[in-house]
C-alpha cells in the first residue's frame, strides 16, 4: 500500500486551517483522516475511525482537555474538523471504572461532555480511542487485514505475521466492552504499536499524526504482501452457466421488480428500490464459481457492513437470453426463499432479546447475478451506490480469503446484534420518505423550461431522474443541476431504435422506470390548406410519434416490473381548442390525447396509469419573447397583459406546468385524466 504523507501538503493544511482558529493537532488529524478515508481498500462510506488528544478552548473560554473524535454521519475521506468533535476526555476515562455501560448510556455520557452541544455524536467506539493513551488513533476496515482475520484460524495468522507488534483482540460488538477489552490488551504489553480487532478491523496509533498514519501503512501493506504467498491458482473453480447470458436492461427490472414491496395498506402502492449495477473479471469470477452458495453466504467481512448490506446477498440463476420469463419465474422463487428466511432469522434471533426488537424490511440489498455480475439495492441511487461498492469491497475480501485459506466472518448472532442495534433501532421511523422515494422518473425534453421544472419537481419529491434531450450538452448540465445521481444523456425521440436504447440505459443505470414525462415536442405553424406535406410530417414525427415511441418503451419496462407505473404526455390546448395556423402543431396533439386515453384503457389492468397535461401560455417553445411580443401588439395588448389573458387573470409558469405534472404522478385512482394549466380558457377545457 502506498504511502501518500506529504510533509508539503500537511503544512499546507495546518496553515490553512490556522487562519480558521483550528489548532495544529486537529488540522494534522483532519489530514491524515482524508488520506485513510480516501482509500477504499481501507475505509468505505462512513466506515473507520480517528482521533487526537488535544487541547481546546471551551465555551467560557478556559483549556479543556478533549478527544476529538470521529463524528456519526461524517466520510472520513471529506471530513472537515466539525466532523471530529471534540469531548472532555477525563470523564470518558473515568467510565472504564463501570462494569457495564448500554450503548444509550454512553451515548448520553458522551453528548453531556461535547465542548460543542450542537456536534454530531461522536462515534460508537469513542471509549476505545478515550482508553487508549496515544495522541493519534486511527482505526480502518483494511480488505487485506480483513482477509486473514475472517478466517477459522485468524488469530494465529495475524500473530505470525505481525509476531507480536500488534495486539489481537476477540471479536467483541463495539461499544463499551470492547474498549475495556482493547484497553486490557494494549496494557498485558505497551510495546504494541497497534491492535487487530479480529473479524472487525485494525487500529494503529502513535504520538505524531505521521507514526499513526505509518504504522498503519505498513501495517496493511504486511497483510497485502502476505496475502500474496501461497495462494490457489484457482479461487473459484465456475459453475456451467448458460452459453448467451441477458442483458443488463433485460435483467434488471425484473429483479427491480421482485424486490419491490406491495403496501400492506394501499392497493398498487410500493415500496421501490433503486439498482446499482458492477461488473468485472474478478466480480464474474466470484459469482460464476461452483460454491457460490458457500462463499457468498457465510456474513458480511465486518459487522458494520450489515447495516448497508444485510448479512448475505440474494443469489439468483444465471438469466438466459431468450428466456426471460423463466428467469422471471426464478428470481421471484428466490425472493420469496429469502424473504421466508429473513423473517426465520429475525425470530430465531429475536427470541433471544431481552428487549424485543423491530424487524427492518426483509428485503436484499445485494444481488449476485452469475454471468453477470452484482447490483447493491436502496431507496436511493446514493444508497444502492453504496451497497455496491461494499458488495465489491466484499468480493475482494473473500477472493483473498479463499486464496489462501477459507472465510469465516462473525457469526450470525453477532450479525444480528449489529443489524438490530438498539442505536440503530432507535432511528427506525424517524426519517420522512418523500414522496417518489424509490422511484425513477424519465423526462424528455428535459432540458427545456417545462421538462427541466419537471425534472426538478420530480426530484424534489424523491425521485430519481433520468433526463432526455435533443442536446446532450444542455441534457447533461440539466441532470448536473438536479444532484450527482441524476442522469442526462441525449436522445432523439423521433428515432425508435434511439429510443429504445435510450430507455434500456435508464434501466442499466436506475434497475427500470415507474414514471415518464413524455414532454419533447415543438410547434409547427401553418395554414392548413397550404402548409407542405413535410412540415405536418415533421410535426408528426416529434409530436405524435415520439410519445408512441417513449410510451412503448416505458411499458416495456414497466411490464417487466410488474410493479405498475405512470406515463403521462404534454398535450397543448390546441388538440380539442383549434387555432388560426397551428394546424401543424394541433392534429398531431389530438392524436396524442387519443394515444393517451389508449394507453390509459389498455393498460390499467397493469396497474399503469396514463394521464395528460394541457399547458398553455408558457414562455417556452413557441412562446419565444419575439412571438409574445409580436402577439401582444396584435391583440393591442401589453406583454403582461397578453401572458395573463386567462380567466384567473395572473401568467401560468413552467412551475405551474410541472406542479400538475406531479400531481398526476400522486394521483394514485387518476387514469385517462386531460389535465388544463392554462389559468382558464373554457374553449380549450374538456367536455
Amino acid at each position: 500500500m502506498r504511502n501518500l504523507w506529504s510533509d508539503k501538503e500537511a503544512e499546507q493544511l495546518v496553515e490553512h486551517y490556522a487562519g480558521h482558529g483550528i489548532g495544529r493537532d486537529l488540522a494534522l488529524r483532519v489530514y491524515t483522516s482524508r488520506l485513510l478515508g480516501g482509500d477504499p481498500k481501507l475505509v468505505l462510506h462512513g466506515g473507520g475511525n480517528t482521533s487526537v488528544k488535544t487541547i481546546v478552548k471551551d465555551l467560557l473560554d478556559e483549556d479543556a482537555q478533549v478527544l476529538c473524535v470521529k463524528g456519526s454521519g461524517w466520510d472520513m475521506a471529506a471530513i472537515e474538523p466539525a466532523g471530529l468533535p471534540a469531548v472532555r476526555l477525563a470523564p470518558l476515562r473515568k467510565l472504564r471504572q463501570r462494569e457495564t455501560l448500554s450503548d444509550e448510556e454512553m451515548v448520553r455520557v458522551q453528548r453531556a461532555h461535547l465542548i460543542d452541544p450542537g456536534a454530531p455524536n461522536p462515534s460508537v467506539e469513542t471509549l476505545l480511542h478515550a482508553f487508549l493513551p496515544h495522541k493519534f488513533i486511527d482505526h480502518t476496515h483494511s480488505t487485506a487485514v480483513l482477509s486473514l482475520a475472517d478466517q477459522p484460524d485468524g488469530a494465529e495468522r495475524c500473530a505470525d505475521l505481525y509476531q507480536g507488534r500488534l495486539g489481537l483482540v476477540p471479536y467483541i460488538m463495539p461499544g463499551f466492552q470492547l474498549a475495556k477489552k482493547a484497553a486490557e490488551i494494549f496494557e498485558a504489553d505497551p510495546d504494541v504499536e497497534g491492535l487487530v480487532l479480529l473479524k472487525h478491523g485494525i487500529f494503529t496509533f502513535g504520538e505524531t499524526a505521521r507514526i499513526a498514519y505509518d504504522r498503519m501503512i505498513d501495517a496493511v501493506s504486511q497483510a497485502e504482501e502476505r496475502l500474496t504467498q501461497r495462494r490457489n491458482t484457482v479461487v473459484f473453480p465456475g459453475a456451467r452457466l448458460p452459453q448467451n447470458i441477458a442483458t443488463v436492461p433485460e435483467a434488471a427490472p425484473i429483479l427491480r421488480g421482485a424486490c419491490a414491496i406491495p403496501s400492506p395498506v394501499e392497493a398498487g402502492a410500493y415500496k421501490r428500490f433503486i439498482l446499482e449495477f458492477r461488473s468485472s473479471p474478478a466480480i464474474l469470477d466470484y459469482v460464476g464459481g461452483a460454491e457460490l452458495g458457500r462463499y457468498s453466504q457465510m456474513g458480511v467481512v465486518t459487522p458494520d457492513h450489515t447495516l448497508r448490506t444485510k448479512n448475505y446477498p440474494l443469489i439468483v440463476p444465471a438469466p438466459e437470453a431468450g428466456r426471460l420469463a423463466d428467469f422471471a419465474a426464478a428470481v421471484r422463487a428466490a425472493v420469496d426463499r429469502f424473504v421466508a428466511d429473513y423473517h426465520a432469522y429475525f425470530a430465531r434471533h429475536n427470541a433471544r432479546q431481552a428487549i424485543p426488537k423491530r424487524e427492518l424490511d426483509p428485503m436484499p440489498r445485494v444481488i449476485l447475478v452469475p454471468g453477470l455480475g452484482l447490483f447493491g439495492l436502496g431507496p436511493s441511487a446514493r444508497d444502492a451506490r453504496i451497497a455496491a461498492d461494499i458488495a465489491q469491497s466484499t468480493i475482494e475480501t473473500i477472493t483473498d480469503a479463499e486464496a489462501i485459506g477459507r472465510f469465516e466472518p462473525v457469526g450470525e448472532p453477532e450479525m444480528f446484534d449489529i443489524e438490530h442495534w438498539s442505536l440503530e433501532q432507535a432511528k427506525l421511523g424517524q426519517a420522512v420518505e418523500k414522496p417518489l422515494a424509490g422511484q425513477i422518473a424519465v423526462v424528455t425534453g428535459g432540458a427545456g423550461t417545462i421538462g427541466f421544472a419537471t425534472a426538478a419537481a420530480m426530484a424534489r419529491a424523491g425521485a430519481e431522474v433520468a433526463v432526455l434531450d435533443i442536446d446532450d450538452t444542455a441534457a447533461t448540465a440539466a441532470a448536473t443541476k438536479l444532484g450527482e445521481a441524476a442522469l442526462g444523456f441525449a436522445c432523439d425521440v423521433t428515432d425508435p431504435n434511439a429510443v429504445r436504447a435510450a430507455f434500456d440505459r435508464v434501466a442499466a443505470y436506475y434497475g427500470g422506470v415507474d414514471i415518464v414525462v413524455s414532454n419533447a415536442g415543438a410547434a409547427w405553424q401553418g395554414r392548413i390548406g397550404e402548409v407542405e406535406d413535410a412540415v405536418l410530417r415533421r410535426s408528426f414525427e416529434l409530436n405524435f410519434f415520439a410519445h408512441q415511441y417513449v410510451a412503448q418503451n416505458a411499458v416495456r419496462i414497466m411490464l417487466a416490473q410488474r410493479t405498475g407505473g405512470v406515463l403521462l404526455f404534454n398535450v397543448s390546448r390546441q388538440a380539442i381548442s383549434q387555432g388560426p395556423n397551428a394546424g401543424p402543431y394541433g392534429l398531431p396533439k389530438a392524436a396524442t390525447l387519443f394515444l393517451m386515453k389508449q394507453y390509459a384503457l389498455e393498460y390499467a389492468a397493469d396497474g399503469i396509469r396514463v394521464n395528460a397535461v394541457n399547458a398553455d401560455g408558457i414562455r417556452s417553445g413557441i412562446m419565444t419573447p419575439d412571438y409574445i411580443k409580436s402577439r401582444a401588439a396584435a391583440y393591442g395588448m401589453t406583454e403582461a397583459q397578453y401572458m395573463s389573458r386567462n380567466l384567473l387573470g395572473r401568467e401560468v409558469t413552467a412551475a405551474d406546468v410541472a406542479h400538475a405534472f406531479l400531481s398526476l404522478a400522486l394521483a394514485r385512482s387518476t387514469t385517462g385524466a386531460f389535465a388544463p394549466v392554462d389559468g382558464g380558457n373554457l374553449a380549450a377545457a374538456p367536455r
